[in-house]
């Protein structure tokens, strides 16, 4: 199946690494020019030079850009339109991954999970509204869809992020630009949250392993491939919907 994003423009915030890089890599492979950002230049810089060397005649360009510093981010995204020739995809991924109850740990999550994800929203949407195939794909996370962990700012902010592109999705509808949210599951990679967990706390890591009816965790590729198809013209009359990516790890109806 031809998802159709040869020679589309696609940013993606968080793409250094983990689930941002999966993406970055699944929509060059498929022929988009890519732009992605991380707090870490030097990392972000080793992943670009990576990712040119197996991406072939794609573009594909990295800068170090701290989220919450909104005029940075609003300056990138500019550059990445003139550079590109305009942006058709915007794939909103970077998280703090607040776990701490505390009121920093919820300030954290409120500033990097959601005015980040909105900052970037609103600084795309000159470019995307000159795209005739615009699409945005906000990353949220399971833990926001039902009692997870205990009280977490992550889950909280995650919930209302799903909201808040729920409610995009409606109102640029008529604009012609589509806006979904992917919630992936327990994913597993090296240097993530659950290898983390794997060597620090076993007994956390085994019973989420257990919970999950296929009997494994999900990959960051995986994610991304469910991102290239609700971020590509193939998912054209989608919009607004939230694609639960988790091997069935949640225990509830969706309606």
């Amino acid at each position: 199946m031809d998802l159709g994003l040869r020679g589309k423009k696609a940013l993606v915030t968080g793409g250094s690494r983990g689930i941002g890089r999966a993406i970055v890599e699944t929509l060059a492979g498929e022929g988009a020019d890519v732009a992605f950002c991380a707090r870490d230049a030097a990392a972000v810089e080793a992943a670009a030079a990576e990712v040119m060397a197996s991406a072939g005649d794609v573009k594909i360009a990295g800068r170090g850009v701290d989220v919450t510093d909104f005029e940075g981010l609003g300056g990138w995204i500019d550059d990445t339109a003139s550079a590109f020739g305009g942006i058709d995809i915007v794939v909103a991924n970077v998280s703090a991954m607040s776990g701490t109850p505390g009121i920093e740990g919820w300030r954290r999550g409120f500033e990097v999970d959601i005015l980040s994800t909105v900052q970037t929203v609103e600084a795309a949407l000159p470019h995307l509204r000159k795209s005739g195939a615009a699409a945005i794909t906000v990353i949220a996370t399971t833990a926001a869809l039902e009692a997870f962990g205990g009280v977490r700012p992550y889950n909280s902010v995650k919930a209302a992020v799903i909201n808040y592109a729920s409610n995009l999705a409606s109102a640029l509808a008529s604009e012609g630009i589509r806006c979904n949210t992917v919630s992936p599951g327990t994913i597993f990679f090296e240097g993530g949250v659950w290898d983390d967990r794997k060597r620090e706390a076993p007994d956390i890591f085994n019973m989420a392993l257990g919970r999950n009816p296929m009997g494994r965790m999900g990959t960051p590729q995986e994610v991304a491939n469910a991102v290239a198809y609700v971020s590509s013209p193939a998912a054209s009359f989608t919009t607004g919907v939230n694609l639960v990516v988790d091997g069935g790890l949640t225990q509830r109806v969706q309606y």
